[in-house]
């Protein structure tokens, strides 16, 4: 899946890919002039119609903020193969099989469908001016295009929605056609996949609760493969758990293959999505119909 800097890049990626894909069709007669090809902005310009991530929710990441509330998260400039600078937050600098977050302000397009009673599987809600997913719906068109609880979401079928309501955005999604609904997308901050592998008693060595890891098994899997303690898991499997109680956690846990890919997001920033999103809207989220 394409990213990119920001939401103006993709939109003349978009355009270029349009045009070149026109192009194409047409007899070769030399009548049309070359498309020039269009490197990533190094630096992307300062009026973007969306804050920066260091405005999250209306949560500042800031290095200050980071340093004094998520001390394991030592940020470094560094330089992509794409020309975009990006910050490397490593989790430890002694250990190689500690996987690293990549913080971004990369945009990604998905595009979906609805279902047979014509519904996309998805909630969103909107906060300080901006609209998040509050829920997908297990086995949806939503799940199945990659949207997740926490993602930010700039556009639905080319139309802006900074500053929309909750109701509003939703009316959107239900007059959108049944097919070809895309959405332009921005990442939740700081989450981590982590793989592990069960054990012989098919354990993969962390305690959690509230789906707060709280504690790691010394040696296991989630030791040696970088889980930490003070993080939120969001998924296992792909599986969204936010909401679940730690037994249905468990059972998804416990009905996963051998290898466990576990999503995880620091808890000071889950807890502040949280208190920014009314409980309700993903409390037994299953139970109720999403869009």
């Amino acid at each position: 899946m394409a990213l990119y800097p920001s939401l103006e890049d993709m939109k003349v990626d978009n355009m270029l890919r349009a045009q070149l894909s026109q192009e194409s069709m047409q007899p070769s007669c030399g009548a049309y002039p070359p498309v020039v090809s269009r490197a990533p902005v190094a630096n992307p310009p300062a009026h973007h119609m969306y804050p920066a991530l260091g405005d999250y929710m209306g949560l500042e990441l800031s290095s200050n903020v980071i340093a004094l509330n998520m001390p394991e998260y030592q940020l470094q400039p560094v330089q992509s193969s794409g020309g975009v600078a990006n910050l490397i937050a490593p989790i430890s600098s002694q250990s190689l099989t500690i996987q690293k977050a990549t913080v971004t302000q990369a945009i990604r397009q998905v595009v979906l469908c609805k279902d047979k009673d014509g519904r996309c599987g998805l909630r969103l809600h909107s906060v300080n001016n901006g609209i998040f997913v509050c829920h997908v719906a297990t086995g949806s068109p939503a799940a199945l295009a990659g949207l997740r609880f926490g993602d930010q979401v700039l556009e639905i079928n080319n139309v802006t929605v900074a500053g929309m309501s909750m109701d509003k955005c939703h009316g959107l999604l239900k007059k959108a056609p049944v097919n070809g609904i895309t959405m332009a997308i921005r990442d939740r901050p700081f989450e981590r996949t982590v793989t592990l592998h069960k054990d012989s008693l098919g354990h993969v060595g962390f305690q959690f609760k509230n789906g707060k890891i709280i504690g790691l098994v010394k040696d296991s899997s989630a030791a040696r493969n970088g889980l930490l303690t003070e993080h939120q898991i969001l998924e296992i499997n792909t599986i969204n758990v936010v909401g679940m109680k730690d037994k249905e956690v468990s059972r998804v846990i416990d009905a996963s293959p051998s290898i466990v890919n576990v999503t995880v997001i620091p808890t000071f920033i889950y807890d502040h999505m949280i208190s920014k999103m009314s409980t309700s809207l993903f409390k037994e989220q299953d139970r109720t119909p999403a869009v």
